[in-house]
């Protein structure tokens, strides 16, 4: 089957977040069992939160602020899409998520500069981390995957084809470990049955189990 006879599913992330790693990986899985082509995106994190700052738990807000962890990743990631083609962004985020989470590294110059060797992409790709140069194509690709899905909602965020083939986007899946064969092609098929009825906007129930990163 070609790439243009494939599902579509556009995914908007932020590196830092856990709960966006645990559904990227489910959608590689679905890469391997359903015919799919995974679109990556970088939204942010702290674009979504610079406007409420002050109702934050204090250590996430100062993540969040100008200068912290939050910013580093992403203006990474959006320098790679810009200087080395969209390509570059889902290999990129493999191998940050992977150092941040999987090898629980964290979000440090060290983890991101060996993400970029791990994806093949150049090390001064590093100097971005600090530098607004991109800020706009940043904020135009959060505002990309917020403008589908609304402004009460987090990362991840992942768009397929409703019923009439306009994209119906929702937050999440979250799901913890990342489901796999059959299991992971279950839930794509439920994403994209829940996707084809007008109307359907939630599920939700309480988290009892954090990331499991296997």
């Amino acid at each position: 089957m070609s790439d243009t006879a494939k599902t579509p599913a556009d995914f908007w992330f932020d590196p830092l977040c856990p709960w966006a790693w645990m559904t990227s990986r489910w959608m590689l899985e679905v890469e391997k069992v359903r015919p799919v082509e995974v679109r990556w995106h970088v939204m942010s994190l702290a674009v979504l939160n610079e406007n409420r700052l002050d109702e934050l738990p204090a250590e996430y807000a100062e993540n969040m602020r100008p200068g912290g962890k939050a910013w580093g990743p992403v203006r990474v990631v959006i320098a790679a899409q810009q200087l080395h083609g969209d390509e570059a962004v889902g290999r990129l985020y493999t191998a940050l998520g992977t150092r941040i989470h999987n090898e629980g590294l964290g979000v440090t110059p060290e983890s991101i500069a060996a993400a970029l060797d791990d994806a093949g992409l150049p090390a001064d790709l590093l100097a971005y981390a600090d530098k607004d140069t991109y800020d706009a194509e940043l904020r135009a690709s959060h505002k990309a995957g917020i403008d589908l899905v609304g402004q009460e909602v987090g990362t991840p965020v992942i768009a397929v084809p409703g019923p009439d083939g306009e994209q119906i986007a929702f937050f999440g899946p979250v799901v913890t470990p990342a489901p796999k064969g059959e299991e992971a092609a279950k839930l794509w098929d439920g994403t994209l049955m829940v996707a084809s009825i007008p109307g359907f906007y939630e599920i939700k129930r309480t988290r009892t189990q954090g990331p499991v990163f296997d």
